[in-house]
Formats: structure tokens, C-alpha cells, sequence
């Protein structure tokens, strides 16, 4: 599981992002470490709550090693735990929003064996500061592009000369205009514990050009 994973010297890999069962199987196949179902309805690749069942109950026949991933932002506690009583619930909630520390801190004293991921969107080495202050909270971080109109899926790269001697206390995460083009260039400076991707692959928002996908995978495991 992407748990043990990120403990490893190898990388993690998660796609984020998928809307229907069939793209969920066919990646799953592809024996990654995680799936994201984005649950944030501004967002484009947005999956009402049965869809989002029928997509975690696919991965679960491929795997019960893929995390489940559910992205959410800025959400009640009451609809986490909503979420977390569905009949196919996910293991690991990712906040992609504005979440205090308390918050998360509220989140994991309710709910002490679901994994919580916290993304924060970077922009300067100031915005590095802040994530210190909840990684007593969270079991991981995922650092993403910033965008001033998008929580994320831009497209945009992290500016990845902010993390070369960066250092964090639980294992972090990638993201931002991920595509197997760049891995070289980013593990010969990084050495993340996981990477995620999502609008690099796409056809268009949602849909994965599975070509895509498997060089991605590829390349990474090339690096592993």
C-alpha cells in the first residue's frame, strides 16, 4: 500500500482525478499504489457520491492494496463522516483546500485509522513555512502548483528549486503537471516519496490516455 511505499526508498505512485469505472480498472491494472476521486463539485473532474462507490468498488476487485483516494476541500467534518460510512469508503482522505491545523487535528482525533493527506499549493519558500505546523496531524503532504482561480488539476509544475534541500517529518507527495517527460529532471534533483498526476494524461478533464499513464509508470519505476 502507498502507506509502506512512501516509507520506502521507492516512489509512490498515484493518478488522481479518474470519473469512471472502466479508466479505474484499466489503471488499476497498471499496479500503482493509489486512485484519486475528486469530490470538490467546482472542480471539472468532479464524481457524484454513487459514481464514486462504483469506482472504489472497481479498484478494490483489482486490489485491496490501492489506496482509495477521496479529495475534498474545505468540507464540513459532517460530510467526512458521512463519507466515511459509505458501503465502499476510502482509505485516505486528501484535503486539497484551506484547512486549518485544528481542523485536521478534529479530523484525526474522529477518525484515528483513516489517512489524511494535506495538500498545499506552493508558490514561494514562504508557503514551505507553514506546512511544519501540521505535520503532527496528517500521515502525508502533497505540494502542488499554485494557481490564484484552481485548488489544482492546472497542468502547472511545482517550481521544484524550493524543495532540493527541503526536508519534512512524514512522507510527502508531488504533484503538478506531472507527465513521464519530466521525471528524469525532477529525480535528478528529488527524491519524493510519492508522485501524483492527473491532467498531463488526459484526454480532456477527467479522461486518462492510458498510453500516457503506463509511460508514466513506466518512467518511474525505471527510476525506482
Amino acid at each position: 500500500m502507498i502507506r509502506k511505499s512512501l516509507s520506502k526508498k521507492s516512489t509512490a505512485i498515484k493518478i488522481c482525478g479518474i470519473t469512471n469505472t472502466s479508466q479505474a480498472k484499466s489503471i488499476a491494472q497498471f499496479k500503482i499504489n493509489a486512485i484519486g476521486v475528486i469530490g470538490v463539485k467546482k472542480s471539472p473532474r468532479f464524481v457524484p457520491e454513487e459514481e464514486c462507490i462504483k469506482i472504489f468498488d472497481e479498484i478494490e476487485k483489482v486490489s485491496s492494496n490501492i489506496e482509495k483516494v477521496y479529495v475534498i476541500a474545505n468540507a464540513k467534518l459532517e460530510t467526512v463522516k458521512s463519507i466515511n460510512n459509505r458501503s465502499i469508503p476510502p482509505s485516505v482522505i486528501q484535503l486539497h483546500g484551506n484547512e486549518s491545523v485544528d481542523y485536521c487535528r478534529e479530523l484525526k482525533n474522529e477518525f484515528p485509522t483513516l489517512k489524511l493527506w494535506k495538500a498545499f499549493r506552493l508558490k514561494s519558500i514562504n508557503d514551505l513555512k507553514v506546512i511544519s505546523q501540521y505535520e503532527n496531524n496528517i500521515d502525508a503532504i502533497l505540494l502542488d502548483a499554485w494557481d490564484d482561480k484552481s485548488l489544482g488539476g492546472t497542468g502547472k509544475r511545482v517550481p521544484i528549486e524550493l524543495l532540493v534541500e527541503k526536508t519534512f517529518k512524514v512522507p510527502w507527495i508531488l504533484a503538478g503537471g506531472i507527465s513521464a517527460e519530466i521525471i528524469p529532471e525532477i529525480f535528478s534533483k528529488l527524491r519524493p516519496n510519492g508522485i501524483d498526476a492527473s491532467s498531463r494524461l488526459e484526454i480532456s478533464p477527467g479522461i486518462k490516455d492510458l498510453k500516457k499513464v503506463e509511460s508514466l509508470v513506466r518512467e518511474i519505476r525505471a527510476q525506482n
